[in-house]
Order: C-alpha cells, then structure tokens, then sequence
C-alpha cells in the first residue's frame, strides 16, 4: 500500500483485494469466497447507504449497526433481513476483511475486532391455553378401549407434572404411587426427581393400570407405558397420541408433547406458583432455564384459575 492515502482507499477497493488474497495467498474455496463477496457486498451497501466512502470512516458502532441492520432488514441500505446463523457468517467475512486491512496498514486500528454477533432474540415457549389442554386431554380418553385409556393417562400426567417425553415413557409401573399421587422422573444426567400428579392424572392411570394396561400387556415388562404388541411405548409414537388428539379436536396448531411441559409451567406461573417451585418440577438445573416461562405469562390475567395449576384438584 506504499504510496497510496489511507484517506484514499475505498471499501470496496480493498474488499477485492481482500477476496483475492483469501483466493490466492490463502487457497479458500471458490464457494467460499463467493459467500465472503455477497457478504462484503451487503456491507458496501450499507456502508454506502450511511454515506461512508472511505475506509478510514469506518468506526466500530458502524459495523454493529450493520449487524442490526441483517436482524431486522433496511431496504435503503440493500440489506434484507438474515437469520442469526448467516449474520454470525456475516460478521466472519467483515471482521476478516477489516483485519486484513489493518495488518496490511490500509488503517491504523481493527475497527471490528471487538464486535460480536447481536444476541439471538429469545424464543418464547410455546403453550397452549388452558381450554385447548382440556380439549385435548378429553379427546384422548373418548373411548374405553385398552389404547385410548393408556393415551389419557398419558397425556394426563404430561399435563399434570411437566414430564418430559422421554421422562414419561421410561417410567416403569413401580415409579408412580397413585395412593401418595406422585411419580419419580429420572431427567437430564440421570437426575432423579419426585412430582406431585393432580387427581385427574390419578385417575386416568388408575383406570389405565387397571382396565387398560393388562390387555396390552402380552409379556412380562416393568414399563407403565405399552404399545399394541407389550412393549415399551416408543417416543414417536407417544408424539402421535398427542398429534392425534390435537387433530380430532380440530386444533390447527403445531403441537407435540413438549408442548404440554410449556404448559404445564406457564399455567403453573398464570396461577400465582412461585419460580423456583416451577424450577423443581421441571427438573431444571438453573432457575434462569424456568424464568423465560415467566415472560409468556407477565400479562396473562390471574384470577380465572382457582388454584396454581388447573388440573390438581
């Protein structure tokens, strides 16, 4: 760069410059620069669009505004909105880019050397309200044959503790006590966990193990949970007991068994249940992994439930 201005070098000068050496000098992949162009060239535009013609201009707070800019799209700019994952692979070609021109003394400092991708939006939960639940629930235990009560107890105590699918399906017939009405979960790690089921749960597993379960039962086995020829309930096809029941409610959501967890802690918390009790139940290690139920519910109306959880009396 000997003999030429900082002053007088372009972005998008040196932006070529830049794919040519990852092309030549560090032997990337053709598919690989060419992603690297259609990034830098986004960050032209935007550079461009905030009236900075010359790469000594650029300041750090420019190239985290771009970032923003992807998340939420600027038509001005030429920048349309990109998911967290193609902003993270955004950010590696322009922090390589301004790296490159600060080692090669086009400018004095690596203005992207600190940036970061923007924190990824929190997703919320997803539960269902509680008249949609009960649809569900009461859906499932329709008819009195040994499969349709097996899918109410089911679904009954996914409901009524917040059991995780994988949790629900691994219990053997010793790990729940309807007389005491709790059940033992084994979670994440092995982690083991006693919760209390609600009486509705209580009766459908009662009725389950007693009208229901011996006439799946075709073999000797330790689990609550069978299928059609005596084994272990699997996990995909306790998901479609849920789907199924959903859809004969004429339900047109997305829903599946985690879903009845997020509602299960949502409704807890809409009825006055402190956090960290929530945070118990579920099995979560840190009461930050429970908090997120608590932006689903800041706004939802407390005194339609009678008690903290719609199906424990």
């Amino acid at each position: 760069m000997t003999g030429v201005a900082v002053s007088a070098v372009n972005p998008a000068e040196h932006m070529d410059r830049y794919l040519d050496h990852l092309t030549v000098e560090r032997g990337a992949a053709a598919n690989t620069v060419s992603s690297y162009r259609r990034d830098l060239e986004r960050y032209r535009l935007y550079l461009t669009s905030r009236g900075i013609d010359r790469l000594s201009e650029v300041a750090e707070n420019d190239v985290r505004e771009f970032l923003v800019d992807l998340r939420r799209g600027d038509a001005e700019a030429g920048v349309t909105p990109l998911a967290d994952s193609s902003i993270a692979r955004t950010l590696v070609a322009v922090r390589g880019f301004h790296k490159f021109a600060s080692a090669e003394g086009v400018v004095d400092v690596d203005v992207a050397h600190a940036v970061r991708p923007p924190r990824p939006a929190r997703r919320l939960p997803k539960s269902l309200p509680v008249d949609e639940v009960l649809a569900i629930l009461d859906s499932a235990g329709a008819a009195d044959h040994p499969r349709a009560l097996r899918d109410r107890a089911l679904l009954e105590l996914l409901y009524s503790c917040g059991a995780r699918i994988s949790e629900a399906i691994a219990l053997d017939v010793d790990d729940i006590d309807t007389g005491t009405r709790a059940v033992r979960l084994s979670g994440k790690g092995g982690k083991e966990r006693v919760v209390p089921v609600g009486g509705p749960a209580v009766e459908a597993i009662d009725a389950y193990l007693v009208r229901g379960r011996p006439a799946l039962a075709s073999r000797a086995n330790p689990a609550l949970f069978l299928n059609a020829r005596g084994g272990r309930l699997s996990r995909q096809s306790a998901w479609q007991v849920l789907v199924d029941a959903a859809q004969r409610v004429g339900l047109d959501k997305a829903v599946s068994p985690h879903t009845l967890r997020h509602s299960f802690a949502t409704h807890l918390l809409d009825g006055g249940a402190d956090v960290r009790v929530v945070q118990e139940l579920l099995g979560h290690a840190s009461v930050t992994t429970t908090q997120v139920y608590t932006l689903v519910t800041v706004n939802t109306m407390r005194e339609v439930y009678a008690t903290a959880h719609p199906r424990a009396r």
